[in-house]
């Protein structure tokens, strides 16, 4: 009983911070109709910069201040990064053909593992430990950190704010009619640049906090640290319907529970590849995903 318990709870909460990833690929995609593959890399680099903050800030501030100020510091770049990133890389290639922009997207993630490889030399570099999220908690018999329990809440908090932000406000409006369709959307007077820049400041945002839960229980970061998790989020996106973020957030909850059975089984060396394995059985199957919408091209 206990085992089972201490199975579940990691796969929730590894389940919640994928799902923070999800929806950064889903709501791209969701406007641009583009797979931004160096979400997952965006990720990575949030880690390596509370790194390297937490560590000049050591000399400049009283302990006490500078795992927070580390943090907020890291979230503000990581979301300065990811617009850059949308205006460098993609604004430019906004009416090229979309397999231009799929490399664009690819060749900023490669930049970006290179230039985290040229910053620490290729060497693991260690995550701060956070106070609070790293202690230790006892539940049922179970010892777990307290970022497992706050994962899942902070999830649902993060994804009912988001929800409400979509459904009621002007920025909001503006992003559902561009979904709906970009053409239209733009010839109504949406202003587009606006609206893809912010969505990307939004999953950069979610990317960061995802990145801060993460590898508080994962402290080891290396270059190719945001590659396997960008890939399982990006099949949670698809297993959930891309484009919908309740299907994301779903999707990545189904990803880290899974994950974390076959973990703690005897079948531990197959758990990354039962992850692709079920994005092929998605995609020959189910090709929305489960709640994907069904979209009828006009000719």
């Amino acid at each position: 009983m206990q085992y089972a318990l201490s199975i579940l709870l990691s796969g929730i909460s590894l389940g919640g911070q994928y799902a923070l990833i999800a929806i950064g690929y889903t709501m791209v995609y969701g406007i641009l109709r583009l797979i931004n593959f160096a979400h997952g890399d965006v990720f990575m680099a949030a880690g390596l910069m509370m790194v390297y903050l937490t560590s000049f800030l050591g000399g400049l501030l009283p302990a006490g201040l500078v795992i927070p100020a580390g943090l907020l510091l890291s979230v503000a770049l990581t979301v300065i990064l990811g617009f850059v990133i949308e205006r460098a890389a993609y604004k430019p290639l906004r009416s090229a053909p979309r397999m231009s922009v799929m490399i664009s997207a690819i060749g900023v993630s490669y930049l970006l593992q290179n230039l985290a490889t040229y910053v620490t030399g290729g060497l693991p570099q260690m995550y701060p430990e956070i106070p609070g999220l790293s202690k230790t908690v006892t539940i049922a018999g179970v010892s777990t950190k307290w970022v497992t329990i706050i994962t899942p809440f902070l999830v649902v908090a993060l994804v009912i704010a988001l929800t409400q932000l979509i459904n009621h406000t002007k920025i909001g409006m503006a992003m559902r009619a561009a979904a709906k369709d970009f053409e239209t959307a733009q010839l109504m007077g949406v202003k587009l640049n606006a609206v893809i820049s912010v969505t990307f400041v939004i999953g950069s945002f979610l990317a960061a906090v995802g990145s801060a839960l993460y590898f508080t229980n994962y402290q080891s970061i290396v270059p190719l640290s945001g590659a396997l998790p960008g890939l399982r989020a990006f099949v949670a996106a698809v297993f959930g319907g891309i484009g919908s973020i309740p299907g994301a957030v779903v999707g990545a909850f189904l990803i880290g529970i899974s994950e974390s059975i076959i973990k703690g089984s005897s079948w531990s060396v197959f758990s990354d590849a039962f992850t692709f394995a079920l994005l092929i059985i998605i995609l020959v199957v189910k090709p929305t995903g489960l709640f994907g919408e069904k979209v009828t091209d006009k000719v």
